[in-house]
């Protein structure tokens, strides 16, 4: 809370003394980094996902008992694991309770989660139980595996009977049942005052029918399993980098420094597991240096994130199309449920359709010509109307999976 009021000098001089700080710890305590010490950060290598999954028990300071075991989810490819010390870890909830505590979150108050816990099989639904009560916090942990149009009726009943005051989780899992609730005219019944979306990146249409379905705010932050430092959205609707949490290095595909590209991380609650310039595997947009955000925040600002660096269309005539982009696609679509783009090579994407009853001729005719327009003609496209799109092992929903690296 202390933070908050630093002023631009008093936020300098902390975050230098934070990054002499870990950097000394981590190349006396890590064989890894042993290497580097007395170095300045742009002289720490690069680190790469495979680097912590082929060398974990070089790079921890800490072995697993002492610590705290996080895995990620594994939508890159293999699940990745991190060890925290308990200090970090706490602090990292400090921040997110901070966070939250703006918007009136605390512990204790209804809350809807949806993450990736498989807590819940076909027989639960048949009996109407799609999630799991922790009486104590009043939190109702959702499963996401098994949303579908399918099993809506059991989701939807229970938030109504629920009625949380807040939500967390995967937007694209609040999303798909505010979809099905939209087509079927469904009106929720309670009163939620904030969903905050974890772990994907937030869409403008998840934004739009979110809020348009349950009526409440939706704000945004940003941090990972990993450790990743925390960008987190004001009351103003900015995104802010917490300086105090880490460095984030933007940079292009030449590794030169720039205005929008991908992410190497640098962050202050992973000396358990250290992480000095990390390619994270996303991808953002910092704002102007000289623009002021109206909350009153110095905190550096971000224009925006695009999510993971993998998470676009490849097409010979229009290049690299970002996710945001390929969403956009449902814009003057009805019916769409949930779609999925899967290129497994530069000519060829198979889409993937879940369709409700207000699809027809006309309004697939207008999703693929929306397509086309931002792909091209020169792609190939097999359409194929599914009951259900498989979530990934994490339980996340991916719209975009592109099986290949470059054109």
């Amino acid at each position: 809370m202390k933070v908050e009021n630093l002023n631009k000098k008093q936020l300098d001089e902390e975050l230098n003394k934070r990054l002499d700080n870990f950097l000394n710890f981590v190349t006396n305590a890590s064989s890894w980094y042993s290497q580097y010490k007395g170095k300045d950060l742009p002289n720490f290598p690069i680190l790469e996902k495979t680097d912590i999954l082929l060398n974990l028990d070089n790079i921890k300071t800490i072995n697993e008992k002492e610590g705290l075991i996080s895995l990620t989810g594994g939508t890159t490819g293999a699940s990745m694991k991190v060890v925290y010390t308990k200090e970090d870890m706490q602090e990292r909830f400090a921040i997110l309770d901070h966070f939250r505590s703006k918007f009136g979150y605390e512990l204790g108050k209804k809350t809807a989660w949806f993450s990736g816990k498989n807590l819940v099989t076909q027989k639960d639904l048949a009996k109407g139980i799609c999630s799991h009560y922790d009486f104590v916090n009043k939190i109702r942990f959702y499963s996401t595996f098994l949303i579908n149009e399918k099993n809506f009726d059991v989701y939807w009943k229970s938030l109504n009977e629920f009625q949380p005051e807040f939500l967390v989780g995967f937007p694209s899992s609040v999303f798909e049942i505010c979809q099905i609730a939209k087509s079927k005219g469904l009106k929720y019944s309670g009163k939620a005052k904030v969903f905050f979306p974890t772990a994907e990146t937030v869409l403008a249409e998840h934004r739009q029918v979110i809020s348009e379905v349950l009526g409440c705010k939706l704000v945004d932050q940003y941090a990972s399993s990993e450790g990743a430092p925390f960008i987190l959205e004001c009351s103003a609707g900015s995104l802010h980098i917490h300086p105090l949490t880490g460095i984030f290095e933007v940079v292009d595909e030449n590794l030169n420094p720039a205005q929008a590209g991908q992410m190497l991380v640098t962050s202050f609650t992973t000396h358990g597991t250290p992480l000095i310039r990390y390619r994270i595997g996303d991808s953002i947009t910092l704002a102007n240096a000289s623009k002021q955000c109206s909350c009153g925040s110095i905190f550096p600002l971000v224009e925006s994130i695009q999510g993971r660096t993998n998470d676009y269309i490849l097409s010979p005539t229009h290049g690299k199309v970002n996710l945001g982009n390929i969403s956009n696609s449902t814009k003057d679509t009805k019916g769409i449920v949930c779609f999925q783009l899967v290129q497994n090579s530069i000519d060829h994407i198979e889409v993937k359709l879940v369709i409700n009853k207000e699809f027809d001729a006309v309004q697939e005719s207008n999703f693929i010509s929306a397509l086309r327009e931002r792909i091209g003609k020169e792609v190939h496209l097999s359409i194929n109307y599914v009951d259900y799109i498989d979530k990934e092992k994490s339980g996340k929903f991916r719209i975009v999976k592109n099986n290949i690296k470059s054109i």
